[in-house]
């Protein structure tokens, strides 16, 4: 379980974007205690907003694409089984 907590999904995301703040919101009791959440800001870097753009919130974990714009649960869980079981 320890392992687990220090590993984490990422967010690429903006500031103002609402998008964003529901699938965080969404996000958070889904992977509380078992996953860190790292949210990252495309504006930040010119190959991040070259990517994500108009595609926000994209999620990934470990550089594996879950989703984009809406929180896809099954997935998340299929991460979190997927850890449990290793």
């Amino acid at each position: 379980m320890h392992e687990q907590a220090q590993r984490s999904l990422r967010v690429y995301s903006r500031p103002g974007c609402h998008l964003c703040d529901e699938l965080i919101e969404s996000l958070l009791p889904v992977i509380r205690g078992r996953l860190a959440l790292e949210v990252v800001d495309i504006d930040s870097r010119s190959a991040w907003q070259d990517e994500f753009f108009d595609r926000i919130p994209v999620v990934e974990f470990e550089g594996e694409f879950l989703c984009q714009y809406t929180l896809d649960k099954a997935a998340i869980e299929r991460i979190l089984a997927r850890l449990a079981a290793s």
